[in-house]
């Protein structure tokens, strides 16, 4: 797409995206890489400026973006 279709896009051209929507289905997504690693072993985490990126023993590499959160259990 040449740059000056990108600049006369409105505002009602433009997809509404639920934030808490899209979150739930990033951790959904996340949530299903995390149960096939389920069995293996992890050789490390690297923590990048965007990504997560989990080396397991097998060579396989997992990247995860987006879902970074906290929880505490009490």
């Amino acid at each position: 797409m040449d740059q000056s279709r990108v600049n006369d896009l409105q505002t009602s051209d433009l997809l509404d995206i639920d934030p808490d929507a899209l979150r739930e289905a990033e951790k959904i997504f996340a949530q299903g890489i995390l149960d096939t690693m389920a069995g293996k072993q992890v050789v490390r985490a690297v923590y990048e400026d965007t990504r997560v990126v989990v080396v397991m023993s097998d060579g396989s590499e997992y990247y995860f973006y987006g879902f970074m959160g906290e929880s505490k259990r009490r």
